[in-house]
């Protein structure tokens, strides 16, 4: 998302991996074009560069546990910890990491404005919820549990509930031991994440409008992945599902809310590779060279984006084998179909007109749909791929290597300099009492 380019050309192999510097974000080219740049949040990088090119980084996850917040009080973090824990969060509400990132954010656009109130800037909010650990504040966990959690929309059916991706994503998430009254706990909590990020992007939205800071903002929502919570028989992410790959992308410009310009929806697929361009397009800025992505700018001012009919398609790679050997896989997701193409294992394709549940593989049927994975497949091959990402992984860890490592998800940076870490009182605390109601004669 940040270079613009699919993973095997930017390195992205997985969390922690290592970005090079040499490649353009869109942190760094907005740099280089004037504005100012900052980064707020998670951003799963390795490693000794953890700018992304931005000017500013005053918090967020410096390589160390990648800023998701377990509960203070939670088991061992493990796989059965991210259902079997979920629900109320044991962490005071004004201590979550999505209200440091807002607070954080508000104050670098006000900062920003008192240094240079002409200079334009991007800011790049990075939110940790809905992701596990699956915990909110109790007003949000209570809309949904005991009462008002669906069930998962599809089971553990249909021709690919054996696949040896599936089978190995299932071993790997421990996913066959959440018991039905757990998963349905679990669900309501991923909901109660989801509201609960809803108000946080609320009041940071309304304090950012009332301050001015909207006025000539462009704001872009999306996420870098699902989560399938239940459906296939699956949790978590990592896999070709819907559920887990089709992510929200919602552009709003100072034109849709002033309302002068209509909101319009773009059905054909699109990608996080495209952000880069549109950012560009947007901006009137020049996109730098070798991006996979397209600029949508004409499709988000209502009018026809030919290159987007034009494509075929969309492409999401999975490199590493997580689910084991052969299981990595590239896939192209067309407006009507799905083919998701193996390193070592039979591929798969869908037809999501006519089976959005994803349960008839149609290659089974005699339908090869050669056209899909030529598109694919061109100019990609697995094995030079995988030892690029060998050499790759080994070069940038030996010539970046991270000398910084955190204790707890977040860390933030002082005034005079000082990376500290920002969850001390969880994580790290000293403990003044572990019974108020004994310690404290007025404690209820």
């Amino acid at each position: 998302m940040l270079t613009g380019r699919h993973s095997h050309r930017c390195g992205a192999w997985s969390n922690g991996s290592v970005l090079h510097p040499e490649l353009p974000t869109f942190g760094s080219h907005f740099g280089r074009n004037g504005y100012a740049t900052a980064t707020i949040g998670k951003m799963h990088i390795g490693g000794s560069l953890q700018t992304a090119g931005f000017g500013d980084r005053p918090y967020g996850d410096f390589g160390g546990p990648c800023a998701h917040q377990p509960d203070p009080l939670s088991a061992d973090g493990g796989m059965r910890s991210r259902t079997l824990d979920a629900g109320v969060s044991d962490i005071p509400e004004a201590l979550l990491q999505e209200h440091a990132v807002a607070r954080t954010a508000i104050s670098w656009a006000r900062e920003q404005r008192h240094r240079d109130p002409d200079q334009p800037w991007l800011l790049y909010t990075s939110f940790s919820r809905p992701h596990f650990p699956l915990t909110a504040p109790q007003r949000f966990f209570d809309r949904y549990y005991p009462k008002g959690v669906s069930e998962p929309r599809v089971g553990r059916s249909g021709d690919s509930a054996d696949h040896p991706m599936t089978l190995g994503a299932i071993k790997g998430f421990r996913t066959a031991e959440v018991e039905p009254e757990e998963g349905r706990k679990a669900r309501a909590a991923y909901f109660a994440a989801v509201d609960f990020l809803d108000e946080i992007l609320g009041d940071f939205l309304a304090v950012m409008d009332n301050d001015g800071l909207l006025d000539n903002t462009i704001i872009v929502y999306t996420s870098d992945h699902g989560e399938l919570a239940g459906e296939h028989g699956l949790w978590w992410k990592n896999t070709w599902h819907e559920g887990a790959s089709r992510v929200p992308l919602i552009i709003s410009t100072p034109a849709h809310r002033e309302g002068k310009l209509a909101a319009t929806t773009i059905d054909d697929p699109v990608s996080l590779a495209d952000l880069f361009p549109t950012l560009c397009g947007l901006s009137g800025i020049d996109p730098p060279k070798g991006l996979d992505g397209l600029d949508l700018t004409n499709g988000v001012n209502g009018r026809t984006c030919a290159t987007l009919v034009e494509r075929p398609g969309v492409i999401t790679e999975a490199l590493v084998p997580r689910w084991g050997e052969g299981t990595e896989f590239r896939m192209l997701r067309t407006r009507s179909h799905k083919y998701i193409a193996f390193r070592d294992c039979p591929d798969l394709c869908f037809d999501l007109e006519s089976d959005p549940d994803e349960q008839v593989n149609v290659l089974e049927s005699g339908d090869e749909r050669s056209d899909l994975k030529d598109h694919l497949m061109e100019g990609f091959s697995f094995e030079d791929v995988e030892e690029r990402r060998k050499q790759e992984t080994a070069d940038r860890k030996s010539r970046y290597p991270a000398r910084i490592h955190p204790q707890t998800p977040n860390q933030i940076v002082l005034g005079d300099g000082r990376l500290v870490e920002a969850d001390a009182p969880l994580y790290r605390s000293e403990v003044l009492s572990s019974d108020l109601s004994n310690d404290l004669d007025d404690w209820t």
